[in-house]
């Protein structure tokens, strides 16, 4: 076991003496040694309830004979964090959560890992460590919170940002927006819909990473209870038949959590996610093979922000397990999973529970909501890398979009003209040096509600991402980005944007010429932070079509 290297011979004495101090004995220095990674914290909604959670785990590790130890990671709240300096934070996060979790468990040198995050990037930086360090490892994900109900309507954190724009729209008054505000997270958890939190649970079990039903199982659920102590007995059972983590995750385990990505219709940002989590494996996951599956696999459930379904509804469905059973035609179903079976043995002894359920909310793949995958790759001039849509939140009559650019240099331009009634239907918006390099990639969720909220009929385009709860023809991770010298620096206001998603092509219409000479005349901005971890982040992140990773030296 790794963990002899900390308690088993003479030399070793003093740090069985440590160990002892935490009230170890001699019994339990001969049992396996696990770590209980929880990204618990008070300020997190999605996290302030994964204390209860990490010591049902922690019981499951004693009832299987080994021995638990748990450490916390930090936590960014997107919702909290959107709109303000905050959101440049939000994905470099990702990466110290990662190495965190490396340097406790290599110092430590724990056997297994138990993975207890909730949230946007903190799943993700998990499931990076799990694949970089490769011991056996499992993942119990928070659960969703419930969605929340005001005038007889379930709502969730989505309704309340695009709220402020229907107020400012004068479409409801300031009291409906204080009862919103009230009633739309009613329980922990992560956002009730297929946000990125709750999409990079899914894809977790759907990568084999978590149990069966781990995905859409609640916060407030005691199943998810149930789920984390047999995850605490099942992390036991993989150290002693010694099943790593990339045992798991194969390049045939990430299509297959692409597939299911792209069948439930969930966030763009599993595009950055994914390829870093494959990186960390040694694997290569580029935008073509998200664009080439989106081609294969059709989007069979309708989930909000694109439709009415929340995380409650797909977990009374049959959850991921049951996705996978719809399309396993289409998938890999010999790969390994942390039950220790293969992905066919799961779905032969998997049951759907409430047909009923089960025929509403994810439908077959001879009938589904679009023909194609719920996330599309676009590129043209403007994004000659590609840029990324969620195709499974946009209105159909949206699929030709051609219009004046108004370009802005950060979000809070953005914002400004948006409140002041500067932006049109019609017009594309253009919010360019949002980038990795740029700022930390922020979030445009604010601008993206604004325009929901105030019923404009325009595009937005960033080399920044969106919120897994934006809508519309929002398209993002626009690669090269401006910092670097990509297309999107040399848009000027006035440009037509013509956005094509049948020919999946994106372009702004100035002959080469104009574009050559704007590279001679326009000066390409310099990263916004000049200290701190956000000035490293902007010298070593590569951009988004390589999911904004970490790259060696």
């Amino acid at each position: 076991m790794r963990s002899d290297d900390v308690k088993k011979g003479l030399e070793r004495a003093p740090h069985r003496s440590l160990l002892k101090a935490l009230g170890l004995t001699d019994e339990e220095l001969e049992k396996p040694f696990i770590a209980v990674v929880n990204s618990y914290s008070e300020i997190v909604p999605g996290h302030a309830h994964l204390n209860k959670i990490a010591e049902a785990v922690k019981a499951g590790i004693r009832l299987a004979g080994a021995v638990p130890f748990e450490f916390n990671t930090i936590a960014i709240c997107d919702g909290i964090a959107m709109g303000h300096e905050g959101m440049h934070y939000s994905l470099p996060s990702r990466e110290i959560i990662a190495n965190s979790i490396e340097l406790m468990i290599q110092a430590h040198r724990f056997d297994g890992m138990v993975l207890i995050p909730s949230c946007d990037k903190i799943i993700p930086g998990h499931l990076m460590a799990a694949a970089r360090l490769n011991i056996p490892a499992i993942v119990v994900t928070g659960g969703a919170m419930c969605s929340g109900f005001v005038n007889d309507c379930r709502i969730d954190l989505i309704s309340v940002f695009e709220a402020v724009g229907e107020f400012k729209a004068g479409k409801i008054s300031e009291e409906q927006l204080k009862n919103l505000e009230e009633l739309a997270c009613p329980t922990h958890g992560s956002c009730a819909g297929m946000f990125t939190a709750n999409t990079m649970a899914c894809l977790t079990e759907a990568l084999g990473m978590s149990l069966p039903g781990c995905g859409t199982s609640l916060a407030i659920d005691s199943k998810k209870l149930r789920i984390a102590k047999l995850s605490g007995m099942k992390i036991v059972e993989l150290v002693k038949k010694n099943i790593k983590a990339r045992d798991i995750m194969t390049k045939e385990a990430f299509e297959n959590a692409i597939a299911v990505d792209l069948a439930i219709g969930g966030s763009t940002n599993t595009v950055l996610h994914l390829p870093a989590i494959a990186h960390e494996a040694g694997i290569k996951i580029n935008l073509d093979i998200f664009d080439e599956i989106s081609r294969k696999i059709p989007t069979i459930v309708s989930m909000r922000p694109g439709g009415e379904n929340f995380i409650e509804d797909l977990d009374r469905a049959g959850g991921v397990h049951a996705v996978m059973q719809k399309i396993k035609d289409r998938i890999n179903l010999d790969v390994l999973t942390v039950t220790g079976k293969t992905l066919r043995e799961n779905l032969e002894e998997f049951k759907i529970i409430n047909p009923e359920a089960n025929k509403r909310v994810i439908r077959d793949i001879t009938n589904p909501y679009r023909k194609e995958g719920g996330i599309i790759v676009l590129k043209g001039n403007l994004a000659p890398r590609g840029c990324v849509l969620k195709l499974s939140a946009l209105d159909p009559k949206l699929m030709h979009f051609k219009g004046k650019a108004k370009v802005f240099d950060c979000e809070e331009e953005a914002v400004k003209a948006i409140m002041a009634g500067e932006i049109k239907d019609g017009d594309v918006v253009i919010i360019r040096y949002e980038g990795p390099k740029a700022s930390g990639m922020r979030e445009m969720l604010q601008a993206t509600s604004l325009i929901s909220g105030l019923g404009l009929n325009v595009a937005l385009i960033t080399d920044g991402r969106f919120s897994g709860g934006t809508r519309g023809l929002a398209i993002g991770h626009v690669s090269p980005e401006a910092v670097e010298g990509g297309a999107i620096a040399y848009v000027k206001t006035g440009d037509t944007v013509e956005i094509d998603i049948e020919k999946r092509e994106i372009n702004v219409l100035i002959d080469e010429k104009e574009f050559e000479m704007r590279k001679k005349t326009i000066k390409i901005k310099k990263p916004k932070f000049k200290e701190g971890y956000l000035a490293l982040y902007s010298r070593i992140a590569s951009s988004a079509d390589e999911g904004a990773i970490i790259k060696p030296f």
